[in-house]
Order: structure tokens, then sequence, then C-alpha cells
């Protein structure tokens, strides 16, 4: 392994001479890049490998007895679901089968003790609760020996460069150079290091850069990076944030070393490189997985939603006739997700003067031009009914920030840093700024704030929780 790239000092990069790619010094970089090896395994993820293994444990049972499956599979859904929100299906980078056994215990002792509880219950029998126990027990140490031994294999691949992705370290200061040498030495950490990036007064310090911040997107592209390290960068936190918020950076996963040690990791259990600990940051821009999720949970709601609604919309478009004759919809240009442009689509309440107006006048709510249907149906929001087309068409989503014209999102963009980062996901029909009475004239600091954590803490019940103030909003007529 001597000779392998992988084992030189990162000092030496320095040494040699530059050479530019696209403006960028790639000296650093194409040497350690694109391996075949990275190639290979770039879509791999932990839950992969972990996943059917726990399922395969958590079903043996059935293997031995057919007479407790209701209760067998109850107990490996279970597992499952309670295994991803407690981060045991999240990668790590410091891999050992003891840091995850009082995790896996735990919970495996929680979930074998509701379903128990539940069949005894139900079948009001000792023996076959007792039959249905031993069972989970012999599942429970199957998952353990399970998972111990995908752990090895991992471990394992990692070594042998089988299975590693390429990484780029956010800080080029003592903190980032080190642990660019533990990537390089230790290979078990998964990760191939590129080089690091930074603010440009640390270019010409003698450490391993390959280019600054304002470079970053060009340099994931560059070498194909899937893994960011922000260590103690040069620049404000805000600043390394609007970085990490673009397209190229965003959809690289990002890990990150506390400036606060002692900080806990998501998982409930900690994690590090070498001595320094590290976390996992959350998705930031609701990608993979998850956005299925909500995706799927978006058309299947609006497609409800529509049938369900279709007499009420219909009843909507007469009243709308009725106050204000043809033109029942009423399209606008706002701004979605990314920043795209979208024409979203309204019943119409009133008539505005010219299409300057439409765009530019931020609140009509006392405006005399909206008569009493118009006005009713903005106080109970039905005039957003329609929006539900443009959830389907993948413009929206049911929850999501609440999308606004092109005019005030310059404007507000201008003067709230926080602002242009709520675009991060899709717009949506309803949101928790506007659940938790930030409607019509409120701060849009505060609106900022409450769509960034939206985006932040996204989970499928924060979606329905948000969904379900939405209704008791609209039989309460707290809209505009």
């Amino acid at each position: 392994m001597s000779g392998h790239p992988a084992t030189r000092d990162p000092a030496a990069i320095t040494t040699r001479p530059q050479r530019t790619h696209a403006g960028l010094d790639t000296t650093a970089v194409l040497p350690y890049a694109s391996s075949r090896a990275s190639e290979r395994t770039r879509g791999l993820r932990a839950w992969m490998l972990t996943l059917p293994v726990d399922l395969t444990a958590l079903l043996a049972p059935l293997l031995l007895s057919q007479d407790y499956w209701r209760g067998t599979l109850a107990n490996a859904a279970l597992a499952v679901a309670v295994f991803t929100t407690g981060g045991l299906y999240r990668a790590r980078r410091h891999l050992s089968i003891l840091d995850e056994l009082p995790a896996l215990c735990g919970r495996l002792l929680a979930c074998g003790a509701v379903v128990a509880i539940i069949a005894a219950y139900r079948h009001d029998s000792v023996p076959y609760v007792s039959g249905f126990m031993h069972g989970v027990a012999l599942s429970a140490g199957l998952v353990i020996v399970g998972r111990a031994g995908t752990r090895t294999l991992t471990i394992v691949a990692r070594k042998r460069r089988w299975m590693e992705h390429n990484a780029i370290i956010v800080g080029g200061g003592p903190i980032g150079a080190e642990l660019a040498r533990l990537l390089r030495r230790y290979p078990q950490y998964g990760l191939r290091f590129v080089g690091c990036v930074d603010a440009p007064s640390r270019r010409d310090n003698g450490l391993p850069l390959i280019g600054t911040l304002d470079e970053l997107e060009q340099l994931v592209r560059l070498v194909e990076c899937e893994v960011l390290v922000i260590a103690d960068p040069d620049c404000p936190d805000a600043t390394v944030m609007d970085y990490l918020l673009r397209p190229a950076s965003a959809r690289c996963d990002l890990w990150a070393v506390p400036r606060l040690w002692g900080s806990g990791s998501q998982g409930g259990y900690p994690d590090h490189v070498g001595a320094f600990p590290i976390v996992r940051i959350g998705d930031l821009t609701l990608s993979g997985p998850r956005w299925a999720i909500k995706r799927a949970s978006d058309v299947v709601l609006a497609s409800l939603a529509l049938l369900v609604l279709s007499p009420l919309l219909l009843l909507c478009a007469v009243a709308t006739f009725l106050d204000g004759g043809r033109g029942i919809f009423f399209r606008q240009e706002r701004i979605g997700r990314y920043g795209k442009p979208f024409q979203v689509i309204k019943f119409r309440s009133m008539r505005p003067a010219d299409e300057h107006e439409s765009q530019t006048t931020w609140s009509i709510a006392h405006d005399r031009r909206i008569g009493p249907i118009g006005r009713f149906m903005r106080r109970t929001s039905l005039d957003e009914l329609p929006q539900l087309w443009n959830i389907l068409r993948g413009e929206m989503s049911v929850v999501g920030p609440r999308p606004e014209r092109p005019y005030f999102v310059e404007k507000f963009s201008a003067a709230y840093p926080d602002y242009p980062t709520r675009h991060r996901v899709p717009v949506g029909l309803t949101g928790l700024a506007q659940v938790s009475g930030l409607r019509g004239d409120t701060p849009i600091s505060d609106r900022s704030r409450f769509d960034n954590y939206y985006v932040e803490n996204w989970s499928l019940w924060l979606d329905i929780r948000i969904v379900l103030r939405t209704v008791a909003e609209v039989f309460r007529g707290g809209g505009r």
C-alpha cells in the first residue's frame, strides 16, 4: 500500500506543479478522485446492507413455527420503524457493534414488550405469549449477530477500498489538516479525501487547499464529491451555510466537527474520526427517500382532496362567477423550489387595476374592490383550493413555505439573508408559519425562521400536524 496516493502526506500536495481545470487548482484533486472502487460503490448507503439482514433476523422465527406469524410480523415492522427513527440505519464513520449494542438492546426489548402486551390482551393465554417471546428472544439475538457481521464486512470493505466515498473538507485550519491526515491514513472511515476548501485567507498558509468556498460547487462536480466535512472554516457559519445550500453542494452528505465539543450526535450515540467528534447533519434540502415519501403523500392527498372537494370547488366557481363575472381563475407568477417561477392558480376574489399592482401590492385584505363572496373565500382560504392542481403538477407541495411573487422575493432576499434558503423545498398550500399565526402583515424575518425550521426538521408527522392545524384554522375563519 506504500505506493497508493492515499498514503502520502497531505502537505506534499502543495509541492507539485500546479494544474488547472476550469480555473481551479486540481493538483491535489485529480490523483485521488474518481477511483474505480469509488465509482462502483457510489450509490451504496448504510441501510442497504443492514436493513435486509435485520429483516431476515427478525423474521427468522417463522422458519421454526408459524403459530405466531402475526406477532412476528408486527414485531419486525415495529422494530424496523423504531430503528429508523432512532438513527440505527444512518451512516457512521466509526463502526463498532459495542457502540450500537445499548441502543439495539433497548429498542428490541421495547418492541418485543409492546407486541407481547398486545398479544396477551388478545389471546389471554400464557403459553401463547411464552412461545411468542421465545421467538422474540431468538430474533433479537440474531439481529445483534447480524449487526456484528455487517459491521465487520463493512470495515473490511472500507480497508480494502472496495467501499468509499469522495470527501472534501470545508476548513483548511489545524482541524481540517488533521482530519485530512486521518482520512488518508485510516480507510476504515470510508472516506477518500480529495482536498480542502476554505476562505481565501487560508489559501497561502501551506495547507492542502484546492480552492475557496466560492469554488465549492465547481469542485464538487469536478471530483464527483459525495461527502462534505465541515471542520472549522475561516468564515461565519451563515456564509458556510449559504454555500452548502447551493444545489451541487446540497446533494452531498454533510458531516461536521462541532465547535463545542461534547455535542451529541443524531441517533443517540456518538461518532468520531480519530479523536475528533463528528456529527451527521440532517438533509438540508429534503431529497432522497424523504423527498420520495413527501412527494408520494402530496400526490395521494391532493388527488383525494380534488375528488372529495369537487362539489365544493364547483360551488366556489359558481359563486366567483356570480360575484365578478368571467375569469373565475386568477393566475399569478410565484417563485418555487430553487427559485424557479411558476403560475399559481387561485379563485379570483377581486380584480387588480393592472398587472403591476398585482405583482407589487403587498396586502389587499381591506381593499374595497373585494366583494362579500371574495372576502368570505379569502377568510376561509377557499380561494386557495385550485392550487391542488399545482401540487399534482409538482410545482407545489401540500405543506411548505408559502409561494411569493418575484418582486417581493427579491426585496425580502436583500433585506433578510435567511429568506432565500426557504426555497430549498417546494412551496406549499399551507405552512408552519401560516398555522403559527404568521399571515398577512406579519414580520418577514419571523416567517423566514419558521419556514427554515420546517425544512430542517421535516417529518411526515410534522406535515400531518400542519394539515390538521390548517383545517382547524379554516373552520375558525382565520384566513386573510
